[in-house]
């Protein structure tokens, strides 16, 4: 059985502070994600770097073309790291990845990454309706602020919002440091 890989999603220029769409907390969960992602690499671990890709111009953020579509420099993939572009929240919608996983071998995958509450939530339940076994490292997550029918919902209670349900039926929801831990 191969190693899990490492899946970091969308960790794009513009859900940080100098972005068109900040993400609250986005800076500490790419340092996790960097985290994460140093530990893969000198594993050897499979790496894959999912990129958002916006169809047009006319989206809020991702805009084709600009710094902010590009992903951060925290995470910037080696020439060798596989990246996919997506264009729907789920990763494996619309995408090889479940092809490129199944053809490594890979039976478990390790996700991070933005917005918890949309492609993060996607991709996870993707990932185990597909069979994958699904490790989410939730402080190398962060989610945005939401409001509907007159409520605010502050971005630290949406991303637990998100957690809490995926830790009891989806995914093993841990931390950055528990994943380093583990040989």
């Amino acid at each position: 059985m191969a190693a899990p890989a490492l899946i970091l999603v969308d960790i794009q220029n513009d859900y940080f502070e100098e972005g068109c769409w900040a993400v609250p907390g986005m800076e500490e969960a790419a340092k996790n994600a960097g985290a994460l992602l140093a530990r893969a690499r000198e594993r050897n671990d499979m790496i894959v770097h999912v990129w958002h890709k916006m169809p047009n111009d006319a989206a809020p953020f991702f805009r084709p073309g600009t710094p902010g579509a590009k992903i951060n420099g925290s995470v910037a993939p080696f020439d060798d790291e596989l990246v996919i572009a997506k264009q729907r929240p789920n990763s494996f919608v619309g995408t090889d990845l479940e092809h490129r996983l199944r053809d490594a071998g890979v039976e478990e995958i390790i996700v991070c990454g933005a917005m918890s509450q949309m492609c993060i939530d996607a991709t996870v339940r993707g990932g185990v309706d597909l069979g994958f076994k699904v490790t989410l490292v939730h402080d190398a997550c962060a989610a945005r602020s939401v409001s509907f029918g007159g409520v605010d919902v502050p971005a630290e209670q949406v991303h637990a919002a998100i957690m809490g349900p995926l830790a009891s039926s989806y995914a093993t929801v841990v931390s950055t440091a528990e994943v380093l831990a583990k040989n």
